[in-house]
C-alpha cells in the first residue's frame, strides 16, 4: 500500500515507519521539517498542499498532535484553543480533506489522558476524548474505515514523562506502531485502539 505518514519524525512516528516498511509498504513521509513532504497541520492550506502533492494513497496515519500541559488555574483561554487545534482539528482536517484521495482508512492518535486525566493534562483529556468521539462518528459517513491509536506513556519516553504517568503502565511504542497496522492493513472502523 501507499501510505501517507503525518507525524514521521517523532517517536510514535519513527516506530510506525519502521513497521510499516518492514511490512512492505511504501510510506510518504509528512511533518514541519525532515521528511518527503513538509506539512504544519494547524494550518488546513498547508494539509490542502500535502496532499496535491503527495497524490492518492491507500491509508493516511497520523501520529501528529500537540497539546499544552498546563494546571487549570494557569491555563488561558488561547491554550484550551491551541490545544482544540493542535490534535483536534488538525486531524479532523486530515480526514476532512482527504477523503477525495484517500482510498482505504485513516488512522488518528488520542491517548490514556482521554479515559484516565492527569493533573496538568485537561486540554490533552479534551483532545483525546474529542478524537475518539469523532472517529465513531465519522465511521458512520465515511466510505473508509477509521480508527484511534490510544496508548499509555511509551516506555521510551518515561525518562521525559514518567514522573506524569505515575503507577500508569508504560507501554513499548512498537505496540502502539502494530496497532497501527491493524488499523491499516485490518478491516475494522470505527475502532479506538486502547493500549495499556
Amino acid at each position: 500500500m501507499k501510505i501517507l505518514l503525518v507525524g514521521a519524525t517523532g517517536t510514535l512516528g519513527l516506530s510506525v515507519l519502521e513497521v510499516l516498511r518492514e511490512r512492505g509498504h511504501q510510506v510518504v513521509t509528512a511533518s514541519r521539517k525532515g521528511s518527503d513532504v513538509s506539512v504544519d497541520i494547524t494550518d488546513p492550506e498547508s494539509i490542502g498542499a500535502m496532499y496535491a502533492q503527495v497524490g492518492p494513497v491507500d491509508a493516511v496515519a497520523s501520529a501528529a498532535g500537540h497539546v499544552p500541559w498546563l494546571p487549570l488555574r494557569e491555563m488561558r483561554h488561547q491554550d484550551v484553543l491551541d490545544g482544540v487545534a493542535g490534535k483536534v482539528v488538525s486531524q479532523v482536517e486530515l480526514v476532512r480533506q482527504g477523503i477525495e484521495t484517500v482510498t482505504g482508512s485513516f488512522t488518528l492518535i488520542t491517548g490514556v489522558l482521554g479515559r484516565d486525566p492527569l493533573r496538568t493534562g485537561t486540554v490533552a483529556a479534551l483532545a483525546n476524548g474529542a478524537v475518539e468521539a469523532f472517529v465513531r462518528a465519522a465511521a458512520i459517513e465515511l466510505t473508509q474505515r477509521v480508527n484511534a491509536v490510544s496508548p499509555t506513556v511509551f516506555t521510551e519516553s518515561v525518562a521525559a514523562y514518567g514522573d506524569l504517568f505515575a503507577g500508569i503502565e508504560p507501554v513499548p511504542v512498537r505496540r502502539a506502531a502494530n496497532a497501527y497496522v491493524r488499523s491499516i492493513e485490518g478491516h475494522q472502523t470505527g475502532q479506538v485502539y486502547i493500549l495499556e
